[in-house]
């Protein structure tokens, strides 16, 4: 009987050796004339127990870790034999930091094989496209807008709001396109969808192709992702292959066609319409607006424009409904957020939680604090145009678009960096400054200019000139 093993093929688990231990199982299990299946996952987002190994067992998956590529030949002796080992954790959904999420965005990863479409197909997908090609435009744009959804990428505009002003624009071309550029600091979750679950991003463009009568879109991946290229790019092909893209998707009379586009590495054009101008091989820089893209996009057509998260987050709708999703959250900000934790943090990873969970309970439930041990000093959310927090804003402080906002700064793409109380956060700030400087694309004077300016304020009160006022940065 043949043994079914998991081990990631996501980019953080093979930083730490991943490679090297499925190539030892592969290896091991030729050697010792052992059935073994090694399927590649993608990764379950618990990076401190990275590499994590599961098999398959009559009682569900279990799993050991975190696994370097030392540990490979007594884990894969543990595996085959199911003896005991130091490294064992037992079932998969038992371990703390799996079973207290509320995963909906990532439910399949981690669980599936990211490129096969039977796979995908058991555990759910597929299910929110075959409902969406049963209805009208209007009534797949109702859905988005009552389930309450809004942009994941960090401006958290209303997606059904988007989705209307593109469905109503007149034109006989329409496009849709995924802002995959992830640049902000501390923000790995459209990585890792595309990774381990690129086809719930791709249904889910289907879907906003069928509100607009699109038959073109456009992935915008972020350079630094080589790895998420390549499993993206092979799950493009599956799709053709299977009749999910091309000219009749899933047997209908819809086409939709979709190309992955690797970005030029700018920062700025994580921001739409700098993205649009790069999609158009010009230099990535800042549109004004009006129009915006749903009015006037790529190629000045109407177009629909949401992030990796927004996308992976409509299929759930469709599959589940919009109630489903709207009953999770808080107030305005409904559904849930795939956390990004790192830094100086005990346990680094992905979470995804309803909107509105407190941030102490991220931090250290799920973080379990420094990886230091010493106390919290502060944390920076949203990147690094986000706002720098004290420790005590954490015990009180719900990670809700209103909350954040209420507290001086913004959610964004829920990437959070911890630091503790040796890190000097002036020199944080200006590194970041300092960042956003370099990455400007010189359009706009205030941002030219100002971020020079805001940098050089900084510089000046780090040195000890006492004549500066700080909060001008404000």
């Amino acid at each position: 009987m043949t043994k079914k093993v998991y081990i990631p093929a996501d980019t953080s688990a093979l930083s730490l050796g991943a490679d090297e231990v499925a190539g030892k199982f592969q290896r091991l299990a030729r050697k010792r004339g052992v059935q073994v299946e090694v399927v590649r996952n993608g990764s379950r987002g618990a990076f401190s127990l990275e590499p994590l190994v599961e098999a398959e067992t009559p009682e569900g998956r279990v799993a050991w870790g975190p696994v370097a590529p030392g540990d490979a030949e007594t884990v894969f002796d543990s595996v085959v034999g199911n003896g005991e080992h130091p490294l064992f954790l037992g079932p998969v959904e038992n371990i703390p930091y799996l079973k207290d999420q509320t995963r909906i965005t990532f439910k399949r990863v981690g669980l599936i094989d990211p490129l096969s479409m039977d796979d995908y197909i058991k555990h759910g997908g597929l299910e929110g496209l075959k409902k969406a090609l049963e209805i009208t435009p209007v009534e797949i744009v109702a859905k988005v807008t009552a389930s309450g959804l809004r942009g994941r990428g960090g401006a958290a505009f209303p997606t059904g709001i988007k989705w209307e002003t593109a469905m109503k624009a007149a034109s006989p071309i329409k496009y849709v396109v995924c802002n995959a550029d992830e640049g902000d600091s501390g923000s790995f979750s459209d990585r890792m969808l595309m990774e381990g679950d690129p086809f719930s991003l791709i249904e889910g463009m289907i879907i906003a192709s069928l509100a607009i009568d699109a038959t073109e879109g456009y992935v915008y991946l972020r350079s630094e992702y080589p790895y998420a290229r390549e499993t993206f790019s092979k799950a493009i092909e599956a799709a053709y292959e299977k009749g999910l893209l091309g000219e009749k998707v899933l047997g209908s009379k819809k086409r939709f066609d979709l190309y992955l586009v690797v970005g030029g590495g700018s920062y700025v054009c994580g921001e739409e319409t700098a993205l649009l101008e790069s999609l158009e091989n010009r230099r990535g820089m800042v549109r004004p607006r009006p129009p915006v893209p749903a009015v006037s996009g790529l190629f000045r057509r109407p177009t629909i424009l949401n992030n990796v998260i927004t996308f992976g987050a409509v299929t759930n709708i469709f599959e589940k409904g919009a109630d489903h999703y709207k009953k999770l959250g808080v107030g305005k900000s409904v559904g849930t957020l795939p956390f990004q934790l790192s830094g100086n943090v005990k346990r680094p990873g992905l979470v995804e939680a309803p909107l509105g969970i407190n941030l102490k309970d991220l931090i250290y439930g799920f973080g379990g604090g420094s990886a230091t041990g010493r106390p919290v000093k502060a944390l920076q959310i949203g990147g690094p145009l986000g706002a720098y927090f004290p420790a005590s804003r954490i015990e009180k402080m719900k990670l809700s678009y209103e909350d954040v906002a209420a507290n001086g700064g913004i959610l964004g793409h829920g990437g959070i960096v911890v630091f503790d109380d040796k890190a000097d956060m002036a020199d944080m700030a200006r590194r970041s400054l300092e960042f956003v400087v370099k990455e400007s694309c010189g359009k706009c004077t205030p941002c030219r200019l100002g971020s020079m300016r805001a940098y050089e304020l900084l510089e000046a009160i780090i040195k000890g000139d006492a004549s500066k006022d700080i909060t001008l940065l404000k």
